[in-house]
């Protein structure tokens, strides 16, 4: 994994944030510190564009110590800026700044690397929980920060398969 904690129990960047309802979580209310969240690239990219769920993103994530991701999130968030300018839901200016944006806030992550081990588990995960295989590598990146942490972690993600197949994901995750 790459990338910085938080300092300080705030978040790693001011344009940054994660969601209370976009996730499989069950456990005490989001104000308990310290609080560990993993964004997959449906939440991440809601802190760039303005969209459904983009306020309550930013303001969770302003309350997390850890915010980790996939490294294969970066491709996908651009992918996804890119995809909105070319259809018409940013102007190259909003663009533009989305990806400043971005790319100044992805060193504050905490990346996870993708390993073979990591790939493996998560084709694994894709087989029997029926993920797409994206989802699949984001599931096993959480579990991994739980991990690693030895905490439990916020799984926001903004797709109901998703969230419903993190539920059962073990008990790392909250």
């Amino acid at each position: 994994m790459g990338g910085r904690q938080a300092s300080g129990g705030q978040a790693p960047s001011p344009s940054q944030g994660a969601s209370s309802n976009c996730c499989s979580y069950r456990g005490p209310p989001l104000s308990v510190y310290p609080m560990n969240l993993y964004l997959d690239t449906s939440v991440l990219v809601k802190l760039y564009v303005d969209e459904d769920g983009s306020p309550v993103v930013r303001e969770v994530l302003q309350r997390a110590t850890v915010a980790a991701t996939s490294a294969l999130a970066y491709v996908e968030a651009r992918a996804a800026l890119a995809r909105r300018r070319r259809e018409g839901g940013l102007a190259a200016s909003e663009y533009r700044r989305a990806v400043r944006s971005f790319d100044d806030d992805w060193v504050h992550y905490q990346r996870v690397s993708v390993t073979d081990r990591l790939i493996r588990e998560a084709a694994e995960a894709a087989e029997s929980l029926n993920l797409r295989a994206y989802d699949a590598v984001h599931l096993v990146s959480a579990l991994t920060v739980a991990a690693r942490l030895e905490a439990r972690v916020i799984f926001a993600c903004w797709d109901a398969d998703l969230s419903e197949a993190a539920r059962p994901g073990g008990a790392s995750i909250a």
